[in-house]
């Protein structure tokens, strides 16, 4: 909603969030009774060009943080985590651009190496045990891959082209709305006309993907295991590059429609750099902060404690504004909603002002999460069996990568992934374990750092009925502690504060309706001209002057910035015409 709002006058990571303490993220002005475009929730993109193209724009976010989940929060004195989002990538290069965000503020450290898999077999003749370690140094990276198989190492190189060349082939499609079918199918010979602009980002992508068509439809429809197989052969390089198939989905592997999860999470850039992902200065908090200085240059208005209970509708049936629960009135002209479709719809939105029919396809979006978020903070820098420090204790090239426990071999991926839906915690979880003040020391006190553990799988309800309590929230704590102590021993003793976010506290603290840190399901019946839902897949909704702009719509969760993009363009299309 902030880039909508500057964009209005010039998502991330569903509703992400900044530090109000460090940073001070209240709006210096008072909260005024009217404006052109109110935004619910951190509607940062959306914002900005809202105010950039000259409407009066208002951003209300219910937390004392702005930022939905691209938040920094000193959850422990002295220790500042991003608290939900952890790493940027997706957000945007003409965003990145026309916001001027590195102008506002915003700095990123670019991670080289990116990835490091260290296993638990013991070493031979008291070396370490192996490790995997995968960087941009391409040389360097083949001769890791080689320690395992000297013919996945030849051919890597090929498997990144490949990947590159799928990858830029949808770029076009995330920098615009879907095709307008109903205006394609629907009304005057004029509008039909009118809509065949729409097709222009597809045919763009089938242009650029040409003879690779048929390699792309595999890739978004299959198992990610039957690419990886006819490529690769070592198990640790399949096993690691499978874990971006199924991160933040309740899927495995062996899955239909993994391998577009696997797409969606390498499409993304940073400084340039295709497919990097690297750690923002202060935490994620500081994407959002940098979006929200931009937007307000521009001149619009962001509140944070402004908690919306529900859409005004006016007489004709049309979105009027909306109501705080503290029954403060703010009415505006359009309202464009940051929050769920599920919270949007049920919650905010009057029911009879829904058609029954739409009420139920609401209902059958899919929300499931598999994902706990544990923010750690450590008094000294874990020490892995499989790379062991140095003597003089500063980081090494591995602990700024991102690091993966417990993903030795797809097998024990799979197992993770069974027990998460037979409604159980994993017993060896799948652990995305990243330290980012290895590279940025404004996050920890000397010699201290900040640890995230990104957890899969484990059930909303366990056993499917049964809420989390803090003893089970303790007990899986434990559980992924112990792990990441096999691999780095004295870990546990080093912890000295910790924040747990189960599948229902990621719902409880930000909004994220089942826990999914997407805003809904990326599956292949929940993208593109169906996401949400067919008929709001172009960001409109049954009730007049009601937007979608959040990740619950096209492109989806982590491409940061492209749905207020793209919401912001049919808004300010509509209004021309108010």
């Amino acid at each position: 909603g902030l880039v909508m709002a500057a964009a209005v006058r010039a998502g991330l990571w569903h509703r992400g969030v900044i530090s109000a303490t460090r940073r001070g993220s209240h709006s210096s002005t008072a909260l005024k009774p009217q404006y052109d475009a109110v935004i619910i929730g951190a509607g940062r993109l959306q914002k900005s060009y809202l105010q950039k193209g000259g409407l009066k724009t208002a951003v209300l976010e219910r937390r004392h943080v702005l930022g939905g989940a691209a938040v920094s929060e000193e959850i422990i004195p002295g220790f500042h985590f991003s608290r939900a989002s952890y790493l940027l990538s997706l957000l945007r290069p003409h965003i990145y651009q026309d916001l001027e965000l590195k102008k506002h503020g915003l700095k990123v450290y670019m991670r080289d190496p990116y990835s490091f898999t260290p296993m638990l077999e013991d070493g031979v003749r008291g070396r370490p045990p192996p490790s995997l370690t995968l960087g941009a140094d391409l040389a360097k990276t083949q001769q890791e891959i080689g320690k395992f198989s000297e013919k996945d190492a030849k051919v890597y190189p090929d498997f990144l082209s490949y990947l590159e060349r799928l990858a830029c082939a949808i770029h076009p499609l995330l920098d615009a709305p879907p095709v307008d079918i109903p205006g394609l199918t629907q009304g005057s010979l004029r509008k039909k006309i009118s809509a065949l602009s729409s097709l222009k980002p597809l045919v763009k992508s089938g242009l650029k993907l040409e003879k690779n068509i048929p390699d792309f439809y595999e890739l978004v429809t299959a198992p990610v295991m039957k690419v990886l197989n006819r490529w690769f052969e070592s198990e640790p390089l399949r096993a690691t590059l499978a874990t971006d198939s199924v991160i933040g989905a309740n899927t495995s592997p062996n899955n239909p429609g993994s391998g577009y999860v696997l797409l969606h999470h390498v499409m993304g850039e940073l400084e340039k750099e295709k497919g990097a992902w690297g750690y923002v200065e202060g935490g994620m908090g500081g994407v959002s902060q940098s979006i929200a200085h931009s937007a307000r240059s521009l001149g619009a208005d962001i509140f944070t404690n402004r908690d919306v209970e529900q859409v005004l509708i006016g007489q004709d049936g049309s979105a009027k504004g909306v109501v705080l629960t503290d029954g403060t009135e703010v009415h505006s002209k359009v309202v464009l909603s940051n929050a769920t479709p599920y919270i949007t719809f049920k919650q905010l939105t009057p029911q009879d002002a829904l058609p029954e029919a739409f009420i139920k396809s609401v209902d059958q979006i899919d929300y499931t999460s598999p994902v706990t978020k544990i923010n750690v903070a450590v008094d000294k820098l874990p020490n892995f069996l499989a790379a062991p420090n140095s003597a003089d204790g500063k980081p090494g090239p591995h602990h700024q990568c991102s690091i993966h426990l417990n993903c030795e071999s797809v097998e024990v991926l799979e197992e993770a992934y069974r027990e998460g839906q037979q409604g159980r915690p994993s017993s060896r979880p799948m652990i995305e374990m990243t330290i980012p003040s290895v590279l940025d020391p404004t996050l920890a006190p000397p010699g201290c750092h900040v640890v995230s553990l990104f957890i899969q799988f484990t059930p909303y309800l366990l056993e499917g009925r049964r809420a989390w309590t803090d003893q089970d929230r303790e007990r899986f704590a434990d559980t992924a502690f112990d792990w990441v102590e096999r691999y780095a021993p004295g870990f546990k003793k080093s912890i000295v504060g910790k924040d747990i976010l189960t599948p229902a506290d990621l719902e409880r603290v930000f909004g994220l309706t089942g826990g999914n840190i997407f805003h809904g399901s990326m599956s292949l019946d929940q993208l593109y001209l169906a996401r949400p839902l067919p008929s709001v897949a172009d960001y409109r909704t049954p009730v007049k002057r009601l937007y979608l702009c959040g990740s619950g719509s096209h492109p989806g969760g982590g491409v940061m910035g492209a749905a207020g993009w793209n919401s912001a363009l049919k808004v300010l299309a509509d209004f021309k015409r108010l």
